[in-house]
């Protein structure tokens, strides 16, 4: 049976379609709570490193073929299982990781909170076999996702710039 408003039925879809477009924007509420942890995932990406703790640094970095990490050299790294094989390098009694520090962090969110882009400044302090191996004035930059409920890091790049 036709309605006599048949216009009705396109309004109240474009008003449910709208409804839940601003149902998925994060209120500026949320996203104060959201900057602290996903700067705790960023911190958490170069941190895991002292203690070697393997569980932190796999629970941060998206475990899929489309996380992408571009080295300051011509290393780029596509994919968990890739990332993953570094293992062997970080978890070596030869590595030791002394400490880091951040500088100018600069954190953006998207209109939805659902991803976050940073910039900053690393110096990550490191030994390889009791040598210095540490990156310093390293711009880092990268994109992380919230996926259930967790931040997790999609994609960085390390440059060091020209003096």
């Amino acid at each position: 049976m036709k309605s006599k408003f048949p216009g009705l039925a396109l309004i109240s879809g474009m008003i449910f379609f709208i409804s839940c477009q601003f149902n998925n924007v994060k209120s500026f509420t949320d996203m104060k709570t959201e900057l602290p942890l996903i700067e705790n995932s960023i911190r958490s990406c170069i941190g895991w490193a002292k203690d070697k703790d393997f569980k932190l640094l796999y629970s941060i970095i998206a475990n899929d073929s489309d996380y992408l990490e571009v080295g300051p050299g011509p290393r780029v790294t596509k994919g968990f299982y890739e990332f993953k094989k570094n293992e062997s390098i970080w978890g070596d009694p030869g590595f030791k990781a002394i400490g880091y520090e951040i500088r100018d962090l600069k954190i953006s969110l998207s209109q939805s909170g659902t991803v976050a882009w940073f910039y900053c400044i690393l110096d990550d302090f490191n030994e390889w076999k009791g040598e210095p191996a540490s990156w310093l004035n390293t711009r880092w930059t990268g994109v992380l996702e919230n996926r259930n409920d967790h931040w997790v890091m999609v994609q960085m790049h390390f440059s060091f710039p020209k003096e």
